[in-house]
């Protein structure tokens, strides 16, 4: 299945998206103190990483962008 295209609050356009990696779930857990971040997804869009729900376009104020990779 395709990376699904979803709104993106801070590209302020429809971009795709996908799941997060197990490593980028770890790091997401550590910096909200969720217990849980399976409904996130990450903006693939070149320099954004910002991040989402299914739901909600704008979850974290400010945003959270997920670090690139080491």
């Amino acid at each position: 299945m395709p990376d699904p295209k979803m709104y993106c609050y801070t590209c302020q356009s429809d971009e795709q998206h996908r799941r997060l990696t197990a490593g980028e779930k770890v790091w997401l857990k550590n910096r909200t103190g969720r217990k849980s971040v399976e409904e996130f997804f990450m903006c693939t869009r070149t320099g954004c990483r910002n991040l989402r729900t299914g739901f909600n376009k704008h979850p974290f104020d400010p945003v959270i962008r997920v670090p690139l990779p080491d």
